[in-house]
This record gives structure tokens, sequence and C-alpha cells, in this order.
């Protein structure tokens, strides 16, 4: 595939910029670089992953008020939602995380059968490598052996601001995606190194792939959150769908620190848990109209079960995810989402709450220093 089709034609603003070089290869250049971070981007999950290293997601400054007459079986809690359109057994998504590498395409397999089985979301990570290398796209590849489950596609922010929508719609319809992630993830980019400089464009990018795409697109950030100026500004461009991703589980500033052993750097270290957390982004966004995925940090489900107290529709999770696969494969994947799943609902009965709606309403308290944000930054009106 030529390169003219594949980036729209450099300006002399784009010249020296990271990420605008080599876009186009037989498996090299840039095609190369990028399956080379992918694999890199991977293997931290092997161990323990890249967490913050002081920040917290502030879920635990939400304090659910427990009913001790719940008057409800726990088979009668009904936690199915409908995002975009689709219905969802259970209010979780499997976060994008990889793509473009053999590895990841059984994992990305692997991790749709389960989303397929338990009727929730799934996610591949950036599709870049197979929009710069054509032959990469079979690491995507999942419908085979997930026919029904809902699926996002994904691609970064600032490449979405250089592709035609046309190459754009291709990437989407090759994988039969029903929906377009686009992430933003300018803190990562700026100590990647060669990393991109240059964020703009990406607004009005946003807006013409909402009008003109097939699919939903859900924005979504990469563990630095979403504020509530920006979420009004991606509203604005016709969005609906958001996907927090806030700041309190993995690091991708510091992945990148490790990746290229600058984790020593002070002043690069110091952007290490930058970002909103998850809990005080859930907040910033709720009530704005928005349908909300609340991801960063979700381990466990009573976790899960806070964020969607505070709002989100659905919540997000990749690196318990990740970690459960490389260590016990399928079986463990599915292990631990089911135990997501029945901490929610028990949190729900503990709260008496019959479904999500009612739970949403039941009482809540909010602790310090999430009470603190929230004074300090208002309603959402």
């Amino acid at each position: 595939m030529p390169c003219s089709v594949i980036l729209r034609e450099r300006t002399s603003s784009d010249a020296g910029l990271p990420g605008t070089e080599g876009a186009c290869s037989a498996r090299g250049g840039g095609a190369m670089s990028t399956e080379k971070r992918k694999r890199e981007h991977l293997a931290p999950f092997k161990d323990t992953g890249v967490p913050a290293r002081k920040a917290t997601t502030w879920l635990e400054c939400v304090h659910l008020v427990h009913q001790p007459l719940p008057e409800l079986a726990l088979d009668e809690v009904d936690i199915s939602v409908t995002f975009a359109g689709h219905p969802f057994r259970a209010p979780l998504f499997i976060t994008g995380m990889t793509g473009g590498t053999e590895e990841a395409r059984a994992v990305n397999r692997t991790l749709a059968r389960v989303a397929e089985r338990m009727g929730i979301g799934f996610g591949l990570g950036s599709q870049r490598a197979m929009v710069e290398d054509p032959t990469l796209a079979e690491t995507y590849a999942v419908r085979d052996c997930a026919p029904n489950v809902f699926l996002a596609g994904n691609i970064g922010g600032v490449q979405l601001a250089r592709l035609p929508m046309a190459t754009v719609q291709d990437m989407v319809s090759r994988v039969q995606a029903d929906a377009l992630c686009v992430h933003l993830n300018p803190a990562q980019e700026l100590v990647q190194a060669g990393g991109d400089r240059d964020f703009r464009g990406v607004a009005s990018a946003i807006k013409e792939a909402v009008a003109h795409l097939t699919v939903p697109i859900i924005v979504k950030e990469v563990g630095c959150g979403v504020s509530r100026e920006a979420a009004r500004r991606l509203i604005d461009l016709g969005v609906r769908h958001l996907d927090t991703a806030g700041l309190g589980g993995t690091s991708w500033v510091g992945v990148e620190l490790l990746r290229g052993g600058r984790d020593s750097d002070p002043d690069l270290a110091a952007f290490w848990d930058w970002g909103i957390p998850t809990a005080a982004s859930v907040l910033e966004v709720a009530g704005l109209g928005l349908e909300v995925i609340a991801s960063g940090g979700i381990r466990t489900g009573l976790d899960a079960a806070r964020a969607i107290a505070l709002g989100a529709t659905l919540v997000g999770v990749a690196a318990p995810v990740l970690q459960a696969y490389f260590l016990g494969g399928e079986a463990l994947v599915q292990a631990r989402l089911e135990a997501i799943v029945m901490g929610i609902k028990q949190a729900m009965l503990l709260t008496g709450s019959r479904d999500i709606w009612a739970f949403q309403k039941a009482p809540k308290v909010l602790l310090t220093p999430l009470l603190e944000w929230v004074r300090q930054r208002g309603g959402n009106e």
C-alpha cells in the first residue's frame, strides 16, 4: 500500500515530527519500530505491570452506604446495561491493550472468546501497526471466534488526524468493529523517545470521524483521566461515548520511561503520576449526557461498583486481565472477570439495589481527598 494512501500529505509544519517518518514500509522502518514497541508494551504485564508510584484511583474515597435489610436475593440483582446501543450482560469492557504481533494475536483471540461467553465488551489495541503494515491485520482478527462480542477498534488521536477517513473506515471494517476508540495520550507521547510532539488537528479529526464513520466513536485517555472541560469540548464535536481511563492504574508514562531506561531522570519521572484520579475523572464527566466507561486501576468488583455508583455505564479493565492471561491463560482470565462481576453484584445487593439505575441512586459518601476535589471543582452544572 503506497504511503499516499496511508498518510495525508505532509505539510511544512510536520517536518521532523516524530511519528510522521516511515509510516509505510515492507515490515521495515516505521512498521518494524511500531511492532517492536507493541512487544515491549506487553512485556511488563508478564510480571507486576507498571502501576502508579504514589497516586491512587481515589475509588477508596467512595463509601457505599450499607443496607442490612436489602430484601433481595443475589440472583435477582440485574447488572445488564446498554452501551452504544449494544446490550451487555455485565457492565464490563476489556479495554484495548495490544495488537500488531503474533503474541498479541493469541492474546486478542483469547480475551475476545472470554468476552463473547460473558456478554461483555472487548477492545483491540492501537491498529496503527496494521495501517503501517497491512499484513499485521490478522493479529487483530477476532470475529471468527467472537462473532457477537461488542468489539472496539483503536487508533491514536494524532494518527487519526493524519489518516484519510477512507483509510480509517477500512481499518474499522477489516476487523468488523462495532465502535472505534480514539485514544488521547499526550503525556505518554511526550516522554516516549520518538513520540509525538504535535497534537494539533486532533479535535477536528474527531469531529470528522463522528460525522463520517459508520460506527460510534469512543474517545479515551490512557491513564491520565478526562476533565470536565475536555468532555464538554468533545460533546461539542459530536462525541457521545467516553472512556475516562484515569490515574491510579497502569502508568503509561512509567512504561515509556522504563522502556527508554530514563526512569531515573527526575524531571521526566516527576510525570509518572500525572493526571486526574479515576474517581475524580468519572465525577468530572458524569451528568453531561455521555455514556461513560470508567477505567484506570480497576482491580476488584468493589472498585468497579464504586465507579458505577459515581455514574459510569461500563467499567474498563486491562492490566488485571493481561496478568491473568500470562499467569493462567483463558481459564484464569474468565475466573478473574467473573470475580469482578460477582463483586459488583454483591455491592449492589449490600446497598439494596436491584439494578444499575437503582444502584446509582443509592446513598454514598465521598471522603477526602475526593471530596475536596469535588468542592474545588464544583458540580457539573
